[in-house]
């Protein structure tokens, strides 16, 4: 059996190599980079919500108003996290030739990853898979590699991106992380190398409600040093337990006595 554990809690997950908790790495792109975008579009869904409910936060106490404000980015944040993974959800299961019964809201999303699947005529390697890298500490869960009779000899590693934004550089980050990991979860549930799986592309496969756009990512060693340097910076400003000291020390109690 492997020896990486993938939790699943509420609407999110954790890996644990041998026991021990380890960084995924969406947390740590996350938590490594600056997302000026993000920043952005949190104080727009915050402004945006308070303009549509003007009337109704009035009415409340000025506390329950600022809770209320407070919680709103996340409530749109959960909400196209959760349309995501359905996506997700379907498209695997029609990638293995599965019937489904798809929601209207996000038919035209599955509809499209459709459409990629046939066009592309996509043969699957594997997907959906955990993958850890044992000195990196840290581990993450690939969507898809696959091949194409339109592109021979190429073993393509691929991430499904559903957001309203589209593809950013950082997704080809994640990607370094994946193809640059130790190991792979076979069927078998056996850890397999990454190596063997013989990746030579990354590509983001951005899925709109009408249109599929693929994007080619950049791969090789400067990309993946990238990524080292945003989990080392993620975990010293974050304290994460990791090879490095974190910046900030234990608090100091007592004043050193001169010798």
């Amino acid at each position: 059996m492997s020896r990486l554990k993938r939790k699943n809690y509420g609407g999110g997950h954790a890996y644990y190599l041998d026991g021990v908790k380890v960084d995924g790495v969406t947390t740590l792109i996350g938590d490594g980079m600056r997302k000026k975008a993000l920043e952005n579009w949190a104080g727009n869904e915050t402004a945006k919500y308070a303009v549509d409910r003007w009337d109704e936060l009035a009415a409340l106490p000025p506390t329950d108003r600022f809770e209320r404000l407070k919680k709103a980015r996340f409530e749109v944040r959960d909400e196209a996290a959760r349309r995501g993974t359905e996506i997700h959800h379907y498209a695997e299961k029609l990638l293995h030739g599965e019937e489904v019964d798809v929601p209207d809201e996000i038919r035209g999303h599955v509809e499209q990853a459709v459409r990629f699947l046939d066009e592309w005529q996509v043969a699957p390697v594997i997907t959906e898979t955990s993958v850890w890298n044992e000195r990196g500490r840290y581990a993450g869960t690939l969507d898809l590699v696959f091949t194409t009779p339109r592109l021979p000899g190429q073993v393509i590693l691929a991430d499904w991106k559903t957001s309203r934004s589209g593809i950013f550089g950082e997704t080809a980050l994640q990607l370094s992380a994946y193809e640059n990991a130790d190991y792979y979860i076979g069927t078998d549930g056996e850890d397999r190398p990454m190596t063997e799986l013989g990746i030579t592309d990354t590509w983001g496969i951005w899925i709109k409600s009408d249109d599929y756009v693929l994007y080619p990512m950049e791969r090789g060693p400067e990309v993946f040093r990238t990524f080292q340097f945003v989990a080392t910076v993620a975990r010293r400003t974050e304290g994460r337990p990791s090879p490095l000291m974190a910046l900030r020390g234990e608090p100091i109690r007592e004043p050193a006595v001169a010798s």
